[in-house]
């Protein structure tokens, strides 16, 4: 049996970390909410079903092309479903799952940990920022 050198030990780790991580269920997770749009649009969408435009002007900080990739994603996640009536024009209206349903009361804790501790974040990282400063101004 060949001697691994540290490099290839620590290669072969970082590979099987990596596959360790792709099959994670909570890291799959947060990379469906955690991408930057996504988690608005279910919280818009836990409202009720949206038109597109409806969902854009609710976020007026997204381009068309950012919504639409978006909301295909979470379509493809089994999180939205998406309604096609045909009339002229087409109507298209978006609207949760049960799977986006469930995810709802998860986004809902979010929010509110937010709300109640991003303020001690940020003071957090002017602290840390403030003494960053002047440990290296000294």
């Amino acid at each position: 049996m060949a001697t691994m050198t540290a490099a290839q030990r620590r290669e072969q780790e970082r590979a099987a970390f990596g596959a360790f991580m792709e099959a994670c269920p909570m890291n799959q997770l947060l990379g469906v909410v955690g991408r930057q749009w996504s988690t608005m649009v279910l919280w818009e969408l836990a409202r009720g079903p949206r038109r597109y435009a409806e969902i854009g002007r609710a976020m007026p900080g997204v381009s068309a092309k950012m919504l639409t990739q978006t909301l295909r994603s979470l379509e493809r996640d089994g999180f939205v479903g998406r309604t096609v009536t045909p009339s002229v024009p087409v109507q298209v209206e978006y609207a949760l799952t049960p799977l986006g349903d469930r995810i709802v009361p998860l986004i809902a804790t979010m929010v509110d940990w937010a709300n109640e501790h991003m303020g001690e974040v940020h003071a957090a990282r002017a602290h840390h920022d403030a003494a960053s400063a002047q440990a290296a101004s000294a």
